[in-house]
């Protein structure tokens, strides 16, 4: 059984996970090392590799690095599609995502578009089991930290069991990861394959 230790420093998103991804699939490692140097990395591996069924456990070895080792594994985790946010759509929903990718609905008026972002947001629930995921990249991102007026739409939406990912990426740009109050930390990996296996998208 191999023991692969991948750096993934200075790496975009999602290559530390596609790196890891590939690891798993070519050499089913019973343990795994990781380095990255950013907390949204760290994040996205860690919930990647347990996941897959290991014990994950991290270091910080300088200001700006984090050792991940994951062991415990063999390949015999989720299946890619249970991976994206650590569970499958269910088969009798209609697999229903929305994709937000601004705090605001529509051009024109600011605070008129983040009042119909808030009206959304707040009407969602009416889906029912239907909606199975939210997705938030971009601008979106806000409407999940700290001090956002749209948290408890959305968590609400997360206790019903609605998933929410937050992307990493976007939050690091913003220098809002620190902030998050709600959803899980994700990278474009999940992004494609949750547009992927959906049964419909809906962007507002």
């Amino acid at each position: 059984m191999s023991h692969p230790h991948l750096d993934c420093k200075g790496l975009p998103c999602p290559q530390p996970v596609l790196q890891c991804k590939q690891s798993i699939e070519s050499q089913r490692p019973e343990t795994l090392v990781v380095m990255v140097d950013n907390e949204a990395a760290l994040q996205n591996v860690t919930r990647f590799l347990e996941n897959q069924g290991y014990t994950v456990g991290s270091e910080q070895t300088s200001q700006s690095e984090w050792k991940i080792t994951a062991s415990g594994g063999g390949g015999t985790g989720a299946t890619e599609t249970q991976a994206v946010g650590g569970e499958s759509p269910s088969q009798e929903s209609m697999k229903t995502l929305v994709f937000l990718s601004a705090a605001e609905i529509g051009a024109g008026d600011t605070t008129l578009g983040e009042k119909l972002m808030s009206n959304f947001l707040a009407t969602l629930p009416e889906m029912g089991s239907q909606l199975w995921r939210v997705i938030l990249v971009n601008g979106a991102v806000r409407l999940a930290v700290e001090g956002s007026g749209d948290l408890e739409a959305l968590r609400k939406l997360e206790q019903a069991g609605v998933t929410i990912l937050v992307c990493g990426t976007c939050l690091t740009h913003f220098e809002l990861l620190e902030k998050k109050a709600v959803g899980q930390t994700t990278n474009m990996l999940d992004v494609v394959t949750s547009l992927q296996v959906a049964g419909k998208v809906i962007r507002p």
